[in-house]
């Protein structure tokens, strides 16, 4: 356990990031899976808006800084290759 003050705080703040980046990465999972079953689903009309929703979450996750920049760029890439499967 950490026993000056400033790792004291250091500890606390690592604690409620964790709480908050375990949050956002959860609702990304849940935002990407929609995406992939509403593909697999061959749900045409839907996915575009599932699509845009995911682009956003991502986007803010990576504003954030939950995850790294080029790792949102490359979840939204492989994202809209595969909702343009179902349209092509």
């Amino acid at each position: 356990m950490a026993n000056h003050k400033s790792a004291l705080k250091r500890a606390r703040q690592n604690a409620e990031k964790h709480i908050r980046n375990r949050s956002v990465k959860t609702k990304l999972k849940n935002v990407v899976k929609d995406v992939r079953l509403a593909v697999s689903e061959n749900q045409g009309e839907a996915v575009p808006a599932k699509l845009n929703d995911a682009k956003s979450v991502i986007d803010k996750a990576a504003k954030k800084g939950v995850i790294p920049k080029r790792t949102a760029a490359r979840k939204i890439s492989r994202l809209s290759r595969l909702a343009n499967t179902i349209s092509g």
